[in-house]
């Protein structure tokens, strides 16, 4: 299969996870990825996962010059026929503890970085291209530990549905990435023991019963990214295992 031949697709926050999946994936099936992250060892690992055709990139999400760093990437790269917007920050807390310099990093890196990520590349993409937004189904959860990570999810679900609108009219769709309870490094934040509570404590609500794989969510996305997904905006796509069906 060779969905990506020659598409050139960009990806944020693509040194691990889900969006390390999905850039293997799209390299392997004949597409130039760029791809982007922050931390000097991922990315120097990254390199060696690709292909010569890949570059990679750091970009820091939360730094206000985000969007016209990675336009300025573009410039020498050619148009953009994928755009997934995927890296973010994630937290939790109990509500006394939120305060101003909490709100202020999960917005920057969750909210304001894909705000001005899209601004600056909205003019790159070529018409008919494909833009996924990775948001989370604790944008739906209510989870009294998560309400800013929540807050900011949500906040990109209406952002795609507006990206949408804005874009249509280029033949441009813009679809979110809704991901649950996924087997990725992104909550080792937590202390060891807290983290394997919290997905045992997930797992016994999922209909599967078991976490997904970040090629399982990887490859939403890259049907979102494909042409197979032609007539397919504004939506949202949740790749949760069933969590939230109860």
């Amino acid at each position: 299969m060779a969905r990506f031949s020659a598409k050139r697709v960009l990806i944020t926050g693509a040194t691990s996870g889900i969006g390390l999946a999905g850039a293997k994936r799209i390299d392997s099936e004949g597409g130039w990825v760029i791809a982007t992250g922050r931390d000097p060892g991922r990315l120097a690992s990254l390199r060696r996962q690709l292909s010569d055709r890949a570059r990679v990139i750091d970009n820091n999400a939360s730094d206000p010059l985000t969007g016209a760093a990675l336009a300025e990437a573009i410039d020498s790269s050619g148009g953009l026929d994928g755009l997934w917007l995927n890296a973010g920050y994630a937290a939790v807390g109990e509500l006394s503890q939120v305060d101003a310099a909490a709100f202020d990093r999960m917005m920057a890196t969750n909210v304001r970085g894909p705000v001005l990520q899209m601004a600056a590349l909205a003019g790159k993409l070529n018409a008919g291209a494909s833009v996924v937004v990775t948001a989370s189904t604790s944008a739906y959860e209510g989870a009294a530990a998560a309400s800013l990570y929540s807050a900011t999810k949500g906040a990109l679900i209406s952002l795609t549905r507006c990206w949408a609108s804005a874009l249509g009219e280029r033949n441009i769709r813009v679809n979110a990435l809704i991901p649950g309870p996924i087997d990725t490094p992104f909550r080792h934040f937590m202390r060891d023991e807290v983290r394997r509570e919290f997905e045992a404590s997930v797992v016994s609500r999922l209909a599967l019963h078991r976490q997904g794989t970040a090629a399982e969510a990887a490859d939403v996305a890259l049907f979102l990214l494909s042409d197979a997904a032609s007539f397919v905006s504004g939506s949202q796509y949740v790749v949760d295992g069933g969590l939230t069906l109860r």
